[in-house]
């Protein structure tokens, strides 16, 4: 038994130093290194280069790594001139469909105002044709007298003689909005024009073939209501109050130059001729029936007398600057049964 156990101590003795010997060979194992020759065509010397296995794995990683950052580099900057391209063509496209959209926009703001001309050129026609007929004024029918330009109504009598022609204001290019605004007041008037024609058209055939009975002669009724302007000249003082409130204007003064003429507004019979105490100084009252009266003061001369009859647009005196005057003007009132209204209405 002794003898068995002593041999097999021996044996692992024997085998411990060879065990350690094995571990510090494999420890001291030097690592692996792959050699690369360069070997030349013409038989030139040979090259060699010897790199360590980790160092080749490393650069093989680090050449797939930079391989993948330049394939990633080159899509990308591909990809974004593709895009900028694309994008500089839409660009380029979206600048020529603005063009062409503002191009159209001007043109539908040319027909706007064309059509917004064309309005006020048929108010003019229909307020002359009423001028003309004696037909009532257009409900729609302001004067300067209540601050605004006469002229639409088609009547020159306020002095405007064509030749200013002044315009200015900041220069605002035309949008969508504006357009749609002026579209939308153009389309309103033609909704007023077409209704006032219709009364227009009643007042007219109610007064075909009626009889004056003084003459035989056939009349339109209206010729005796006041509807155009005494004279011509600028609208120096309308209607009512007035100088800050401190006194009220029974009339409207229109200026112009001395000896302008003056002329009776509709048909009717002189009741008055001659100079008034009262600061109108030379004064014409013409009756036009029906309650209705019209007074022209501070003429420098009358023409008329007293129980004369005249017709609508016949000279009855000629501009002056008698009694309150500051200088040359027709003082034109207008009387509705014995009260002053505003002549406005019926210029």
């Amino acid at each position: 038994m002794d003898s068995s156990n002593e041999q097999k101590e021996k044996q692992v003795l024997d085998q411990a130093p060879a065990a350690e010997h094995s571990v510090k060979a494999k420890a001291k194992k030097p690592p692996k290194q792959i050699t690369i020759k360069w070997i030349p065509d013409d038989g030139g010397e040979v090259k060699s280069i010897r790199l360590s296995e980790r160092l080749l794995k490393y650069g093989i990683a680090s050449l797939a790594v930079g391989a993948l950052l330049f394939v990633g580099a080159f899509s990308y900057a591909v990809y974004s001139t593709i895009a900028a391209r694309n994008s500089a063509a839409e660009i380029q496209e979206l600048r020529q469909v603005n063009n062409i959209q503002q191009e159209q926009l001007l043109q539908l703001s040319k027909k706007a105002n064309a059509l917004q001309d064309q309005m006020e050129q048929l108010t003019q026609t229909e307020n002359e044709i009423r001028r003309m007929s004696g037909a009532q004024p257009a409900a729609d029918t302001t004067a300067a007298g209540d601050g605004q330009n006469a002229s639409a109504a088609g009547d020159d009598g306020n002095g405007g003689d064509g030749t200013h022609d002044g315009q200015g204001g900041p220069y605002v290019r035309p949008d969508i909005d504006k357009v749609g605004q002026v579209l939308d007041m153009v389309e309103k008037q033609v909704a007023v024009r077409k209704q006032s024609l219709e009364e227009l058209k009643s007042q007219l055939k109610d007064s075909q073939g009626l009889l004056m009975p003084e003459s035989g002669l056939t009349t339109i009724p209206g010729s005796t209501t006041p509807s155009i302007w005494p004279a011509r000249g600028d609208v120096s003082s309308p209607f009512g109050l007035r100088w800050n409130g401190s006194d009220f204007h029974p009339g409207i003064d229109i200026a112009n130059d001395m000896g302008t003429p003056i002329v009776a507004t509709a048909d009717g019979t002189v009741v008055t001729a001659g100079w008034n105490s009262g600061g109108y100084g030379n004064m014409v009252d013409i009756d036009h029936g029906n309650g209705i009266m019209t007074r022209y003061g501070h003429a420098m001369q009358v023409v008329v007398v007293a129980g004369q009859h005249v017709r609508r647009g016949q000279v009855i005196a000629y501009m002056g600057s008698t009694g309150f005057s500051t200088g040359p003007h027709v003082h034109y009132e207008v009387h509705v049964n014995g009260q002053v209204v505003n002549p406005a209405a019926y210029l």
